[in-house]
């Protein structure tokens, strides 16, 4: 025994010493890095004279960008374990754009949508819209990769000149919806879902209750994504001259063309009218040294990258500051879904957006407020705290603008409801005016695996628990209190929007629309983006001279530290090995679909159990 004794002694002496080992490494390697940033000096940016500007994307499109602590953000990049889908700010793509279109040293854009994920038709049009102004300059704009996705092909249809590898591919093929159904899953686990709902197009619950789509999510589904696929196809055809075959969305035409080009997807594209010209990598290579000229240095075409034109921007000074004692729009952005309490950018909490909204209307030199909103709602009561913020900014004069990106529907048009202005895209995916209870118990699950749980009341209005179900009574209070929200979102609505409850019922039930569908049904007011929104607040206001100011939450001291210490880029290219994602990667956007669908439940934090969210706002693929 003492044998054993010894011999495990020294064998955990020589583990707990390769363990430490492997973590003094991992420490260094982390100082170094980190001293290499702090010591790293930012070299300034130089701009080619006619050189080209390199468009290339990577991530999503948001109106806002997802806080990360920058310690996360930092060992994320050293350890090259970062498995956020990226993001780029609509903003920064469209002021590069309009940067170029007045910057002598830029002779033309390079299009590289590779790294673009699935965005929401609204930006990709915004995106679009400035690509067109920027070809009001007569500068040329190219487009080449190795194949496009739908998203990808629809930014670059509005390029003078569009390549294609003669191995790629062009997805045109319209757009569908995906939804998970876990209830042979919970009954495996042996886990009870209570569904409280109000109206007949409520689909939200359906992954809990059934196994496929009702027909009347079948219908909501066809109603919906089959103009915005007009509308986005309508997009392309302005700009490209494509053949019927491709165009119609029918197969046998389609198959057609696939086997006139011998089963070449390429040059059924090439046919197609899709793309211009096929060319391989090193032919695009040279007809960009031919436009922009050789760069020595870099042995390539002459040009600057995206993110190092955004930086030479910052490096100038052009982005404006806030200047004191001026009108000023304040822009409140609220994206994400709706939950209880503070959460930070990327997500919408009630507590803290209102504080947003709380802070611009205190602002003095506020004039006009602008809710820019792209959610599919969530927590009933967390929306009905940011309505009640806003209530108080137009006690105090100051006009209230809602202004919808992607997505404005459930909880998300609950807190535009109440604005002077409704200001939609026609694209938006907006309505969805019901409200739903849910609440998951586990009793059954439990007894499985040999545990009870009983409790002992003072009353009889015990509490909900989830290891004991709920009672007949509970059951009741639960729906009628979910019927009793819907009537209050209903009356809500009906104040808000001068219609009486039985019409605003008779376009709610849970039904999803398009902006220009919920325009012709009194739900929106005026059809248009960002901009036009930004302009009607200025006109309500009465304001000419004014700023335009986003108001964002406020660090706190350890942040701000950090975030000054780190900076924007934290390791700069000591992560480069780390590769990137693939935004098209089938199994993997199959994944992300599943963990996208899972991780909203976990969200699910109303204090009354009750959401009012809208299942299908996701934008199609």
């Amino acid at each position: 025994m003492r044998f054993v004794g010894t011999m495990f002694r020294y064998l955990w002496r020589f583990i707990n010493g390769i363990r430490l080992i492997l973590l003094n490494i991992i420490f260094f390697v982390l100082l170094i890095g980190f001293i290499a940033v702090l010591l790293q000096e930012e070299e300034p940016v130089e701009i080619p004279e006619n050189g080209l500007l390199v468009l290339n994307p990577t991530g999503i499109l948001v109106e806002e960008e997802t806080y990360v602590d920058p310690i996360d953000k930092f060992l994320n990049e050293a350890l090259g374990s970062d498995d956020q889908i990226p993001e780029v700010l609509l903003s920064d793509v469209v002021d590069a754009i309009d940067r170029a279109k007045a910057d002598d040293r830029i002779g033309a854009i390079y299009l590289d949508l590779s790294g673009l994920y699935p965005s929401g038709i609204n930006k990709l049009k915004t995106f679009a819209k400035a690509l067109v102004d920027f070809q009001t300059t007569n500068k040329p704009i190219i487009a080449a990769a190795d194949a496009y996705s739908q998203h990808q092909y629809y930014v670059a249809a509005h390029a003078d000149s569009v390549y294609l590898n003669p191995l790629g591919a062009v997805a045109f093929d319209g757009f569908d919806y995906g939804q998970l159904y876990f209830k042979g899953l919970l009954e495996k686990l042996k886990l009870k879902p209570h569904v409280f709902k109000v109206g007949q197009y409520k689909s939200a619950v359906e992954p809990f209750t059934r196994d496929s789509m009702s027909e009347q999510a079948r219908e909501a589904n066809a109603f919906l994504y089959d103009e915005l696929w007009q509308t986005f196809k309508r997009d392309v055809l302005n700009q490209r001259d494509l053949t019927p075959a491709l165009a119609s969305g029918e197969l046998e035409p389609y198959l057609a063309a696939f086997n006139k080009a011998e089963g070449n997807m390429a040059e059924m594209a090439l046919q197609g009218g899709l793309v211009d010209a096929l060319k391989t990598r090193a032919e695009v290579r040279n007809e960009l040294i031919n436009l922009a000229g050789f760069d020595e240095d870099k042995d390539t075409y002459r040009h600057v990258a995206f993110v190092d034109y955004l930086r030479e921007r910052d490096q100038s000074g052009q982005v404006a500051l806030p200047t004191k004692e001026i009108n000023q729009i304040s822009v409140v952005v609220a994206r994400g879904q709706i939950v209880n309490g503070s959460r930070q950018a990327g997500m919408i909490g009630g507590d803290s957006t209102a504080e947003l909204i709380r802070k611009a209307r205190e602002d003095e030199n506020t004039k006009a407020i602008v809710l820019r909103i792209d959610s599919p709602g969530g927590s009933g009561f967390a929306s009905e705290i940011i309505r009640q913020e806003i209530l108080e900014a137009k006690k105090q004069n100051i006009p209230v603008i809602a202004s919808m990106s992607t997505v404005a529907a459930s909880g998300g048009y609950w807190i535009a409801a109440d604005a002077d202005q409704i200001w939609a895209a026609p694209t938006t995916i907006t309505g969805s005016i019901g409200v739903f209870g849910l609440l998951i118990t586990a009793e059954d699950s439990m007894q499985a695996i040999g545990i009870n749980s009983e409790s002992y009341s003072t009353t009889e209005l015990p509490s909900l628990n989830a290891l004991e179900g709920i009672t007949d009574a509970q059951r009741q209070i639960l729906q009628r209190s979910t019927e009793s929200f819907y009537e209050y979102f209903l009356e809500v609505v009906s104040n808000a929007r001068g219609m009486t409850k039985e019409q605003v019922n008779e376009v709610a039930q849970g039904r999803i629309w398009t902006g220009t569908q919920a325009q012709q049904r009194g739900l929106v007011d005026y059809l248009g983006d960002y901009n036009d929104a930004i302009e009607a607040a200025a006109k309500a206001a009465e304001i000419e001279d004014y700023q335009v100011e986003t108001i964002q939450q406020s660090l706190n001291a350890r942040q701000q530290f950090i975030a000054e210490m780190l900076g924007d880029s934290a390791l700069g290219g000591v992560a480069s090995w780390a590769g990137s994602n693939n935004p098209e990667h089938w199994l993997m956007s199959s994944f992300n679909n599943v963990l996208r669908q899972t991780h909203s439940l976990q969200n699910f934090n109303d204090p009354k159990n009750i959401y009012s969210y809208c299942a299908l706002c996701p934008q199609p693929r």
